[in-house]
């Protein structure tokens, strides 16, 4: 038999997960869809035979150029894995929001961005359950619509209460796609709510705030599942309240913020900076004094750190700002190379396993264990 090769379509042996093997890659933008009156979700496509892989509930990290500035923002991928050609964030319009707003003024079919490979550790594939609880609200639906979709795709028979709260029915994210999932799904039962009315639309569904006793009647059975949260501060907040005066045991609560665009920086705005030309002069490196010192290589610059201090808090302190997000060990905005000294780093799923193994640390989550010299 002869076998002929067909121009423009790869072998399957030559297809390979996009960002496995580099730090950042380059995606182009291939469709741009409007969800909501401030609410817009961009496909993108790998550049080369490579598809997507990566947990539901994970995000990408893209870098972009805006108003001369070069800018790195976490977003989570609201697309499933079970889909893998291509690879979706849903992005608020936000106040503010630098890089939210650019992405929805400009951002075009055809664009290429960079971006860094898929991170994170909210996902149930850490947390396999027969009954899931997903509580949203905001934007904070991206990661748990990801879940959903993937049990769906997988033709899944767990058991999903979906429960997601907006501001108004105008709000509602991917409304047409939940209001259809239970009549396609059986074992997914999604419940709306919302604050208030839409000018000109009248909510009949839930209203109001999620309560005690609205979460004890959506879902009876709350003690038997695995409950994922995602939303605003304040929404969040009021899960765990709520979850404590149901007597529900912690341990299968899992949330995330998504608030990546506030920078840790503003915690540090009100502090003096620190004249890092003669730090590593006047504070004695080691244990006997207190501190450590930190060396940043390419910028020959030391800064004390004391044994209990993440090292980013200690750069900020030091009137530094290296590159960085969520302050969280979940981005990997803050990813470097550890040259010298050892590290306690307690990530939340922020950097692979083979970066480790490379010697890179996040600096954001990792306390000094004497003095040390990083990449930066």
């Amino acid at each position: 038999m002869t076998v002929t090769e067909t121009q423009g379509v790869p072998h399957p042996g030559e297809i390979t997960a996009w960002g496995d093997d580099v730090d950042v890659a380059e995606l182009v933008c291939g469709g741009v869809r409007e969800i909501t009156h401030d609410v817009k979700t961009f496909w993108f496509e790998p550049v080369g035979p490579q598809v997507f892989h990566f947990d539901p509930g994970q995000f990408i990290t893209l870098h972009l150029d805006v108003d001369g500035q070069r800018l790195q923002r976490s977003y989570t991928i609201s697309s499933p894995p079970t889909r893998p050609h291509r690879l979706a964030i849903t992005v608020k319009r936000k106040p503010g929001g630098l890089v939210s707003n650019w992405l929805h003024d400009h951002l075009s079919v055809g664009d290429r961005v960079s971006a860094a490979p898929p991170l994170g550790a909210f996902s149930m594939v850490h947390h396999p359950a027969r009954k899931y609880l997903f509580l949203s609200a905001g934007s904070g639906i991206t990661p748990l619509i990801s879940m959903t979709r993937t049990l769906v795709d997988l033709g899944s028979d767990v058991d999903v209460v979906f429960v997601h709260s907006a501001h108004s029915p105008a709000d509602i994210i991917f409304r047409p796609e939940l209001l259809g999932l239970p009549t396609q799904f059986p074992t997914v039962n999604v419940v709306q709510v919302c604050s208030q009315d839409s000018p000109g639309q009248e909510w009949w569904g839930w209203k109001g705030r999620l309560t005690r006793e609205a979460l004890r009647e959506i879902a009876p059975d709350l003690h038997d599942r695995e409950v994922f949260v995602c939303g605003p501060d304040g929404y969040m907040a009021t899960v765990r309240e709520i979850l404590g005066e149901l007597e529900f045991d912690l341990a299968h609560h899992h949330e995330e913020t998504f608030t990546f665009e506030a920078l840790p920086q503003a915690a540090f705005a009100d502090t003096d900076p620190v004249d890092v030309g003669s730090i590593g002069a006047d504070v004695p490196a080691g244990a006997d004094a207190g501190t450590f010192t930190i060396s940043m290589a390419k910028s020959g610059r030391t800064f004390p750190c004391a044994p209990d201090e993440f090292i980013l808090d200690a750069a900020f302190r030091a009137g530094m700002s290296p590159p960085s997000s969520c302050s969280q060990g979940m981005c990997g905005t803050c990813k470097t190379v550890l040259l010298t000294g050892e590290v306690d780093m307690q990530h939340n799923g922020g950097i692979r396993p083979r970066e480790i193994a490379a010697g890179k640390v996040l600096i954001c989550c990792s306390r000094p264990l004497g003095d040390v010299a990083i990449d930066a």
